[in-house]
C-alpha cells in the first residue's frame, strides 16, 4: 500500500543505497475512455496483488485522465506541489484497489501548457514521486505540441493501448506515427484489449508490420485483455475484476500482464516478430 509514503523507512534505505530504480510506463490509448480506465485501474490492481508497490499517475490535459474514473480523488495536483501550494505526501492517495493514485492537473490549472520554470519543477516533483513506488502506471496523451508534460515520459517505456476495431487501429498507428516524428525512433509496446487472442494476435501482426516497413520502428507485444461483461460488473461494484470476478477471463489476462512486468523492459523483451508477421487485410 502507498498510504505512509513520508515514513516509509524501507523505501529510503533502498534510495540510500542505490536500489532498483522504479518502473515508469506511460499509457497512450487508442481506445475509449472507459477501456483505458478499466484498463490501468485493473492492472494497477493486478500488480498490487501481485507484490507490487504501485502509483498510477493522471498527467492528462483533458477531463479524460483515469482519476476522473475514481470518486473521492481530490488530493493536491503535482502542478500545486511543484508551484509549493501543497506538499508531494498530500497528492498521492490510496484507493480500495490497492494502488495510490495522483494527478499532474486538475480543473482551472488545464486552462494552459506549464512554462519552462514549471515543467523543470514539475520534473523534479516527478523524480521524487518515482521514488515511491516499484511500477508507475503513467495516464496520458499526446496533445498539439507532441511533448509529454514531463520530458523523462518520453525516455521511459511507452505502451499503446488499440481495441480491435479499425477505427482504434487506425489511432493507434497514427500515435506511433506521431511519437516517431518527436522522439525519434524508438520501440514501444502493444496492448490490445476487447479481442480474444487470435484477433489480438493479428491486430499486433498488422501494426507490428506496417510499423516496421514505414518507420523502421520496432514493437513488442503486451498480450490482450478480451471482451468481459465482469469488467463492468465489478466497475460497478467499485471493485477490480480480479479481486470481484478472479475466475474471470479479464481476471486471468490481468495476472497474465502483470507478470510481465516481472520480465524485462520491452526492449530486451520479445513478442511476435514482426519480421515473420504476415500482413491481414
Amino acid at each position: 500500500m502507498l498510504a505512509s509514503f513520508g515514513g516509509d523507512q524501507a523505501e529510503g534505505l533502498r534510495r540510500m543505497l542505490g536500489g532498483p530504480k522504479s518502473r515508469i510506463v506511460t499509457f497512450l490509448s487508442a481506445a475509449t475512455s472507459e477501456e483505458k480506465g478499466a484498463t490501468l485501474i485493473n492492472l494497477g490492481a493486478s500488480l498490487t496483488q501481485s507484490g507490487s508497490n504501485v502509483l498510477l499517475l493522471d498527467v492528462c490535459t483533458s477531463q479524460q485522465g483515469v482519476s476522473s474514473r475514481l470518486d473521492g480523488i481530490r488530493g493536491v495536483t503535482l502542478m500545486q506541489v511543484a508551484r509549493r501550494e501543497g506538499v508531494l505526501d498530500d497528492a498521492i492517495q490510496s484507493v480500495p484497489q490497492g494502488f495510490g493514485i495522483a494527478a499532474l492537473m486538475r480543473g482551472p490549472q488545464r486552462a494552459g501548457p506549464p512554462d519552462a520554470q514549471q515543467v523543470q519543477r514539475l520534473a523534479d516533483v516527478f523524480t521524487e514521486l518515482a521514488t515511491r513506488a516499484d511500477i508507475v502506471l503513467v495516464d496520458a496523451e499526446l496533445g498539439d505540441s507532441e511533448l509529454f508534460p514531463i520530458p523523462a515520459l518520453a525516455t521511459n517505456e511507452i505502451v499503446v493501448q488499440v481495441a480491435n476495431t479499425p477505427a482504434s487501429i487506425t489511432s493507434a498507428y497514427s500515435i506511433i506515427k506521431r511519437l516517431n516524428g518527436q522522439m525519434g525512433r524508438r520501440p514501444c509496446s502493444i496492448l490490445v484489449t476487447g479481442a480474444s487472442e487470435k484477433e489480438a494476435q493479428v491486430v499486433y501482426r498488422n501494426m507490428a508490420q506496417a510499423a516496421n516497413r514505414y518507420l523502421a520502428v520496432k514493437l513488442t507485444s503486451m498480450g490482450f485483455v478480451p471482451a468481459d461483461e465482469h469488467l463492468t460488473r465489478a466497475a460497478r461494484l467499485g471493485r477490480a475484476v480480479v479481486d470481484a470476478f478472479p475466475l474471470a477471463g479479464a481476471s486471468v489476462a490481468f495476472r497474465r500482464l502483470a507478470g510481465k512486468f516481472s520480465l524485462p523492459a520491452p526492449e530486451e523483451m520479445h513478442g511476435f516478430s514482426a519480421d515473420d508477421a504476415n500482413l491481414v487485410i
